[in-house]
Parts: C-alpha cells; sequence; structure tokens
C-alpha cells in the first residue's frame, strides 16, 4: 500500500480531544486529524518526530491526516483506517493464512449482522461465510505487541458477535495489524480492559482463529511484512 503524495515530516507538538493533533512542519504548526480511537500508548508523546498526509479536499475540515509517529527510531503506521486494506493485501499475498479458508474466496467489506453489528469482513469460500475483525495494533513493550491499548466497548462486542457466529456452525477470525517492525509476538492486553479478555477467552474456546501480521513502516507506504504469533 502506497501512500498518494508524499508524506511530509514534522514533530508531534500534543494530541488532543482524541482525534486532533497539532504537527510542527516547517513552514508552521498545522491541525491533523488523528483516526485512531486508542489510546496510542508509546507513539503519542509530544516532541516525536511523525509523519502526515495532505489532502485538499472542500468537505474536509482538516486537510491534514497524522499517518506515523516514532517511537524512538522505530515507525509506528497510527491510521487505523489503513487496517482493513492491510489485512486484506496480507491475505491475498500469502504473508498471513486463516485455516480451512478455500480458494477463490470473495469478499465482503462492513457486513452487518441481524443485532446491528458491522464485522470489518465477510470472506466467503464454497464452505460458507468466514467472519473476519481487523484490530490495528500499534503498543509494544519489550518485544510484545498489545491490544488493546484502552477500554474498547465495541471490540468486546464484536469478539462477542464473532463467538456467537462460531456457536452458529460458522468461522471467525481476528486478524491484529501491527503497524510497526520491533514485535516477534502478540498478547491481548487484559490488564487494560478485562472486559475485552474475557469475550476473548470464550471466543477462543468456541474456536477462535487469530492471526497477526507485522507491517513494514516506511515514508513510501506500509507493506505486509511477516506472521507473528498470537500467545495466550
Amino acid at each position: 500500500m502506497r501512500y498518494q503524495g508524499e508524506l511530509a515530516e514534522g514533530v508531534l507538538v500534543r494530541r488532543y480531544k482524541r482525534f486532533l493533533a497539532d504537527v510542527a512542519l516547517p513552514h508552521g504548526v498545522v491541525a491533523a486529524h488523528v483516526p485512531n480511537s486508542g489510546a496510542m500508548r508509546g507513539c503519542s508523546e509530544p516532541g516525536s518526530r511523525c509523519r502526515v498526509s495532505h489532502a485538499a479536499s472542500p468537505r474536509r475540515r482538516l486537510s491534514w491526516t497524522l499517518e506515523q509517529v516514532f517511537a524512538g527510531p522505530v515507525a509506528v503506521g497510527v491510521n487505523t483506517l489503513r487496517a482493513n486494506a492491510l489485512a486484506l493485501e496480507a491475505l491475498t499475498t500469502g504473508v498471513i493464512a486463516l485455516p480451512g479458508l478455500g480458494a477463490g474466496w470473495q469478499v465482503r467489506r462492513e457486513v452487518r449482522l441481524p443485532s446491528g453489528s458491522r464485522i470489518d469482513l465477510q470472506l466467503t469460500d464454497p464452505r460458507g461465510p468466514y467472519w473476519v475483525e481487523v484490530k490495528n495494533v500499534t503498543w509494544v513493550e519489550a518485544g510484545t505487541a498489545l491490544f488493546p491499548d484502552a477500554v474498547t466497548l465495541r471490540g468486546a462486542r464484536h469478539v462477542t458477535e464473532l463467538a456467537r457466529r462460531l456457536g452458529a456452525g460458522e468461522r471467525a477470525a481476528i486478524v491484529y495489524v501491527v503497524q510497526r517492525q520491533d514485535a516477534v509476538r502478540l498478547r491481548a492486553a487484559a490488564q487494560v480492559d478485562a472486559a475485552f479478555a474475557a469475550a476473548l477467552a470464550t471466543a477462543r474456546a468456541a474456536g477462535l482463529v487469530e492471526v497477526a501480521v507485522e507491517v513494514a513502516v516506511t515514508a513510501e507506504g506500509l507493506a505486509p511484512h511477516r506472521p507473528l504469533p498470537v500467545v495466550a
């Protein structure tokens, strides 16, 4: 996945109101949209090197978007809106695989379930649907990628929906998209969100598949690089 246009290098001045950031660029400080609802632990420190994209449009309130923040020397992709496309790219290129998913599968995005919840991806092969939730991961501690980095009621609800699909005899998975290259494994951060961890344990017992993919983050773009093991 290549960025449309060159990213601008800057310094993160502050993140505020969750979805806003001030970024110092060579020509001055700009306000940027932050497409990330998480806490961005370890990658939102004022003074951090960062990269922003620019898209001038009369329909946009802010023309700048925060794409990457550096955690020390490590570039971290913080734009969660790119995670679904990265997960699909990883699956179609064979960087990761879902057990039991047959060849020639078709994809539908943001599929609404009878409960009203939306699941990120519905992959369909001759055996039927394979429900996939995609989670963007930016937090790494001591080589372990951790999710979530904040309480996520929506995330717990989606995992519960996946467990229901498994109970109905269908298949379900979570794909964790780790947008940085300094992790060697991934695990759930039960210390951050006990409800999410409990929902995950229930879904795992029902047969939930979990796969994680490391993404190479550069100034030119994002590329699924290798699978990472998911540990309990």
